[in-house]
């Protein structure tokens, strides 16, 4: 209970804390009784002198780093940036990209996030990092950080890139005052309480205090699960004419309650083609209905090899335990499981098929841009699939989401989920818009202008597209045609390689509107640029970098970090893969 003098103040602080602050306080009390660290004196009603000292007090220096693939961790850590300075706290934030690794021996207070892509990798913008951090002859006894890692639970490997950074952290020398902390893809709901509880254990003086402590971070009302829809295939065609070499394919779903934004992702997991798992039975002898346990979930052995554990293209590390459990030598190549199987068959069948089963993992699912609106389509969402084939030595092989999605009926009913992607959204409706997006990367583009559309933004658009033939392979072709007549596309360029002598792309097509191209941007334009990582991207930011350089008569040096500007800014988003 407090005396009346102190409930005055109290009562006083109250009143006049902004909402930033109210929370702040909420965390900062509630990690003190958690953790125990009162000072002596204070844990009883008494008259013992002030003596708590704030977060801020403690910790007047911060270095927030970010390691991004789709924006998610930059958007985090931004708002982290702008919690810290208001509570007074001095802060550097910065993209591991651009941050100086020699500055890192001479920090105080860390803070990462993190995210992971791939098969456990870091983004390729962090790669330098990460690989810095790894280095034995790296010093950070000064060093006090947590780790805050964003990733997807449905991933063998999840948050792999946080959990391998906060490690090698500490084995450099550095102390983990907060321990790690993973989040799903509904991290929205817990990074406030996540900040506020690192603050705090940054700010305790305790010796080992981060082996001692656990971060506590209250769950967020909605829920700790990403929502899994239930869906109906409602419409599923070819875009492609039937001369082209490529088959991409426009797939409507129809489902309740859908909760998305232009720029957000579709996830679903494939199911294992049935030929192959009666393969894999047939081989291991086993009974399809016999019950195992798996990752404690309880199913059928069919059940498990049709649409839980991955059988194509397995992973090294499976196949080195696949290979303890044979007691066979085999090289360290992706295999699928019935290749390994028939080339190097176990010894106890049945017996040891078991086993086998525990260290297969999970398939992953597989993420499609959304290319509907949430505004225009009501209660369907919309993708668009390209065919995807590769070689496995001299064989060609499909992917298998592809392979799925371009053949399922109308009427399959199926099951996905919404990968946020907050590093790829839509400007307020009176900024302009540039769109760089050959193939499938049209598909977010097709939700931005159908949004755009619906909300009557004022902003102009800018559509640059391309694909090989513009008679066969010019995908939603009536739709943007469509959309230049009303005006909501008001610049359109398209660049179709295989039509002429010289193959024309859509970075060629950009040199030559260089000069409207910039006035766009200087006049406040965000440029998105969504499709192949390799080499699209890369080339459609040297195109820029040569438009800015040209335009404003600078050295390419000097036009990079006009660009890179733009990207602090968040005027230059990229969804690639």
């Amino acid at each position: 209970m407090l005396v009346e003098a102190k409930k005055d103040i109290f009562s006083r602080l109250i009143k006049e804390a902004t909402h930033d602050e109210l929370v702040w306080m909420n965390g900062f009390l509630a990690g003190l009784l958690d953790q125990g660290t009162l000072p002596a004196g204070r844990a009883q009603s008494g008259t013992g002198a002030p003596s708590v000292t704030t977060a801020s007090a403690q910790v007047d220096k911060l270095t927030l780093l970010y390691a991004s693939e789709t924006g998610n961790a930059k958007s985090v850590a931004t708002k982290f940036a702008t919690v810290t300075k208001k509570r007074g706290i001095k802060t550097k934030l910065a993209s591991v990209e651009q941050y100086k690794l020699t500055d890192l021996a001479k920090e105080k207070y860390l803070l990462l996030v993190i995210s992971t892509q791939g098969d456990g990798e870091p983004p390729i913008t962090a790669v330098k990092f990460y690989n810095a951090v790894h280095d034995a002859s790296l010093k950070l006894d000064k060093l006090q950080y947590g780790v805050l890692a964003l990733g997807d639970s449905s991933y063998p490997l999840f948050c792999q890139a946080g959990v391998d950074v906060d490690r090698q952290l500490e084995l450099r020398g550095a102390t983990r005052k907060v321990p790690l902390q993973k989040l799903d893809t509904d991290y929205a709901g817990y990074t406030e309480s996540w900040l506020d509880t690192a603050l705090g254990l940054l700010s305790d003086s305790t010796e080992g205090g981060a082996a001692q402590a656990v971060a506590k971070i209250p769950k967020p009302a909605g829920g700790s699960h990403k929502k899994i829809y239930d869906g109906t295939v409602i419409t599923n065609f070819n875009l492609n004419d039937r001369d082209s070499a490529k088959r991409t394919h426009h797939i409507e779903i129809e489902a309740e309650d859908l909760a998305y934004a232009p720029g957000d992702a579709l996830g679903i997991v494939p199911p294992n083609p049935t030929p192959v798992v009666e393969e894999v039975l047939a081989l291991a002898e086993i009974d399809a209905q016999q019950s195992i346990e798996w990752r404690d979930q309880k199913y059928t052995v069919k059940e498990l090899l049709a649409i839980k554990a991955q059988l194509l293209y397995l992973p090294e590390r499976v196949v080195r335990k696949y290979a303890e459990i044979a007691g066979q030598e085999i090289p360290d190549t992706r295999m699928s499981l019935v290749d390994l199987l028939r080339i190097y068959p176990l010894k106890n069948n049945q017996e040891d098929f078991l086993q086998v089963l525990q260290i297969l993992e999970p398939i992953a699912p597989r993420l499609y841009s959304i290319s509907s609106s949430p505004e225009a389509h009501g209660d369907e969402i919309h993708i668009t699939v390209a065919r995807d084939q590769f070689y496995v030595g001299e064989k060609q092989e499909s992917g298998l989401c592809s392979g799925y999605l371009l053949d399922v009926p109308v009427d399959t009913k199926l099951q996905f989920y919404i990968h946020p992607n907050k590093g790829f959204k839509l400007p307020p409706d009176d900024k302009d818009v540039i769109m760089i997006g050959p193939g499938t990367g049209v598909a977010p583009f097709r939700s931005f202008l159908f949004e755009r559309d619906a909300a009557g933004a004022e902003g102009r658009n800018w559509l640059f597209f391309g694909d090989q033939h513009i008679s066969s392979d010019f995908l939603y072709q009536t739709e943007i045609q469509s959309f230049l007549e009303t005006g909501v596309l008001t610049e359109f360029n398209g660049a179709f390689s295989r039509d002429q002598e010289n193959k024309v792309y859509v970075q060629d097509k950009m040199r030559e509107r260089g000069a409207e191209l910039f006035e766009w941007l200087e006049s406040g334009a965000f440029i998105y640029i969504c499709g192949a990582k390799e080499p699209m991207s890369f080339d459609v930011e040297k195109a820029l970098t040569e438009i800015i350089a040209t335009q404003k008569e600078l050295s390419f040096t000097e036009a990079g970090k006009y660009l890179d500007a733009l990207k602090e800014e968040g005027r230059l988003l990229k969804d690639v893969y």
